[in-house]
């Protein structure tokens, strides 16, 4: 096994990262939706550096909730 393949996380482990305005258009809403959805802990964001802020797809997909047409 190589060192780079020790320091390369495994597919099941990588997070899917993705920007404000990414997460915006994944989810059809406005980026300040978005913004809004973080500052009130129905998304989490994580910030890079001093300004960049991502948001993990598979958290997302985690925070959808079904409802109405008879899905329990």
């Amino acid at each position: 096994m190589s060192k780079h393949s020790k320091l390369s996380p495994t597919p099941a482990l990588r997070r899917r990262l993705v920007s404000i305005g990414d997460a915006a258009n994944y989810l059809s809403v406005t980026e300040r939706t978005v913004r809004q959805m973080i500052a009130d802990g129905r998304l989490v964001g994580y910030r890079m550096g001093n300004r960049f802020i991502r948001l993990d797809l598979d958290e997302i997909d985690s925070a959808m909730q079904p409802f109405g047409g008879g899905v329990a």
